[in-house]
């Protein structure tokens, strides 16, 4: 009796840390300027498989936790530059990008502070 019980707590830590296993956080750099552009970034990721989404104007990191096994960081990133936003690995087209308005118009070339 005492080893079944040991084995069914043994059995159910296994079964949990698969579950928790499944859900990942990661911080991905993603360029904009402003309140709007967080409202735009984080309602672009109010899908299925996303728990939370936070981007920070200041450092420009978004911090999402999602269900891997139904996104992927690559399917973030793309969801992200789909409404105008360059992250790390996903760069918006043109035609997503010019519909931002203006104040969320961040510098493309990476190269802000320079003047040219």
């Amino acid at each position: 009796m005492n080893s079944l019980r040991i084995l069914s707590v043994v059995v159910l830590t296994f079964l949990g840390s698969a579950v928790f296993a499944q859900t990942k956080t990661d911080k991905i750099k993603v360029l904009g300027n402003c309140g709007m552009c967080k409202k735009k970034i984080e309602s672009a990721l109010k899908v299925p498989g996303i728990s939370a989404a936070d981007w920070n104007k200041t450092t420009k990191v978004l911090t999402v936790s999602y269900d891997s096994t139904k996104i992927s960081n690559q399917q973030v990133q793309q969801k992200v530059a789909a409404v105008g936003y360059d992250t790390e690995k996903v760069k918006a087209t043109k035609e997503a990008y010019e519909k931002l308005p203006d104040c969320c118009q961040y510098d493309r070339t990476g190269k802000a502070g320079e003047t040219h």
